[in-house]
């Protein structure tokens, strides 16, 4: 494993917060060196990336589970029938749903809300993992900088969705469980007064997290409705300005036009004046021709 990868495999384990700063002091140390500028040219990774690269490190088995099961439905869904495809396609969703899920409560754990959107990003990269072998080896990695999603014939750009071309075959160091407080002894089983006050108040949480989700997800569809509605304005209002363009074009050759006529008339007229002038000069030519030779005659 190169220097590189092993500094990137402990940066891209931090909280996501403190990655640039990590990844900036790491340099620091190893300024005058040549992996200074490898260590500071690695991307701090999208939401949606560090979610995933939790994953692999907290349940490095099920994602290889998860890897192992896409090759042998990649085998096996050549000989399927329309509908084995579509229960495969239900079940791979159902798989990757649930992985989602607990990765967002793991990503809870470390202080981050992951909404619906972020979520969706998730699934697409575990699904892409699925599909194609490339796009599982980026995952295994956990170095992924940006969200995988693969048509399952064109994988796109893997090499620049993790954090440097050789991390493709790298497997991501294993996050060992924290040790769990050992659970005070019970000493009675008088019911506890307060357990519907905390449901209740875990079920508040769960609703304010819902809409907390709900109202990030609202705020990215006006920003994008916003943007859609800026890119409108601004193309009519180029479309009026090419519109008064071709106007005034118009108006310009409608002008040449009647120029070009008016110079053509001229042009006739200018024409036939030179053939009469033509003509007059011809004629007067062969009377002083005359005259020169009668002179000559009389000597």
């Amino acid at each position: 494993m190169s220097e590189v990868l092993e500094i990137a495999d402990e940066l891209y384990a931090l909280p996501l917060g403190e990655f640039t700063a990590a990844r900036d002091a790491r340099a620091k140390q190893l300024k005058g060196t040549d992996l200074a500028a490898a260590v500071k040219a690695l991307r701090k990774p999208s939401l949606a990336a560090w979610v995933v690269n939790v994953l692999v490190r907290r349940d490095p088995d099920q994602v290889e589970q998860v890897l192992a099961m896409g090759a042998a439905l990649r085998e096996a869904q050549a000989g399927m029938s329309g509908a084995e495809l579509r229960e495969l396609t239900k079940q791979r969703r159902q798989l990757t749903a649930a992985i989602t899920t607990q990765a967002r409560s793991w990503a809870r754990e470390e202080g981050v809300k992951v909404t619906e959107a972020v979520a969706d990003q998730v699934e697409a990269t575990l699904t892409a993992a699925m599909v194609s072998p490339r796009c599982g080896e980026a995952v295994r990695s956990g170095l992924l900088v940006a969200a995988l999603a693969t048509t399952g014939l064109d994988d796109g750009d893997v090499e620049a969705a993790v954090a440097a071309p050789q991390a493709l075959g790298f497997a991501a160091t294993r996050r060992e469980a924290e040790a769990e407080a050992p659970a005070p002894p019970q000493l009675s089983l008088v019911p506890d007064p307060d357990a519907d006050e905390r449901a209740r108040e875990e079920a508040r949480a769960e609703a304010q997290d819902r809409l907390d989700d709900a109202e990030a997800e609202v705020g990215e569809a006006r920003t994008a409705h916003d943007e859609a509605v800026a890119d409108v304005e601004e193309l009519r209002a180029r479309q009026l300005q090419i519109e008064a363009e071709i106007d005034e074009l118009k108006r310009r050759i409608a002008a040449l036009e009647d120029t070009y006529d008016e110079v053509d008339d001229e042009l006739g007229d200018a024409e036939a004046v030179r053939d009469e002038a033509k003509g007059t000069l011809d004629e007067l030519t062969a009377e002083r021709d005359d005259a020169a030779r009668a002179l000559a005659a009389l000597g």
